[in-house]
Order: C-alpha cells, then structure tokens, then sequence
C-alpha cells in the first residue's frame, strides 16, 4: 500500500524486491475465461489467482505424496437409521488419533449434520472418509483435504478479498 503521493516505506519495497516478474503466453479466449474467472471470485489482479493457483496445485501434490494433512469430513445423516449412531462412534472412536474436533448439528426432526476435523496423513484420511460414507444412513459425505501450512511458502505482502455479502474488500497481511 503506497504512502500519501505513492511512495513506498522500506518494508514495502524489500517485500517487492522478493516478488518475481515473468510473462506468460497465453490464447486470448483462455485469457479472457480467466479474467471472468478471477472477477467472479474477487481477485484484485492476475497475479494472486496465478498464485493461488499454484498453492492449490501444491496442496494437491501433499495429498498424493501422503503427507501430514488437514481437513474435514461433513456428513449429513439419518439419526433414526437403525444402529447408525453406535456405527458412527465406533468408527469415530477407532481414529481418535485423526480426529481433532467434531460439530454436531441438528437440521431437523430427521436429519443430522456432523463435521470432523481432521489431521493425519493423507491416505488414512481418506480411508476414514470411505469408512464413514459408507455407513448406511449417512446420505451425503465429502472430505476436503488442505495443507498444514508447514511445506507452504509464506505469503507475500498484503491483498485482499471481495466479500460476497456487500461487494467490499477486505484486505489483510500474510505477513
């Protein structure tokens, strides 16, 4: 963010000096798919989608390697399946090393939301995501899995997000 008639302060300019510049050639309609791409996330430039991009594709490759993860398990359920409730806390119970924190909430007379935190190595994960879906009554389950932060390099300088709710941005410091 530049001072009063754009001047930088020297943490700003130290933090420019280690951002790199390259150029990138790309189709123009792909370009353009982008950039709507971008403007309907909030993006305040190219730059921190492509970066973004990136991390994502980082996460991604933590996940294939099996590496230290973390992530959540949201399940909607029938509570009134037949044992469903005893199926789940066993199962819970046998990754207790994996799960960190559970939310339990009531949608209505019949249905049930859970969402597990979770941390733990990638594929064991996933096998307790496959185990968990697969009990009978358990209507919709998804794992999203993200990094631990440890392997990930550390932001650089500040940007912003646009807000859905009031179209404004709310900006922050990754320092």
């Amino acid at each position: 963010m530049a001072l009063a008639g754009g001047a930088y302060t020297v943490d700003e300019v130290i933090k420019m000096s280690e951002l790199v510049r390259f150029g990138v050639s790309i189709d123009h309609h792909l370009l353009d798919k982008f950039d709507e791409l971008i403007g309907r996330k909030g993006y305040k430039n190219r730059s921190e989608a492509i970066r973004d991009l990136i991390r994502d594709h980082m996460v991604e490759q933590e996940w294939e390697a099996d590496a230290e993860t973390v992530g959540t398990f949201t399940m909607v359920y029938d509570h009134h399946t037949r044992d469903l409730s005893s199926r789940l806390t066993h199962l819970q119970h046998s990754f207790t090393g994996e799960i960190c924190s559970v939310l339990h909430v009531h949608l209505d007379h019949n249905n049930c939301l859970e969402v597990l935190v979770l941390k733990g190595k990638a594929q064991l994960l996933q096998k307790l995501a496959d185990k968990l879906v697969s009990v009978r009554g358990v209507k919709h389950g998804k794992l999203t899995m993200t990094t631990t932060g440890e392997a990930m390099p550390a932001g650089q300088g500040d940007h912003s997000h646009l807000d859905a709710d009031d179209g404004h941005h709310h900006g922050h410091s990754h320092d």
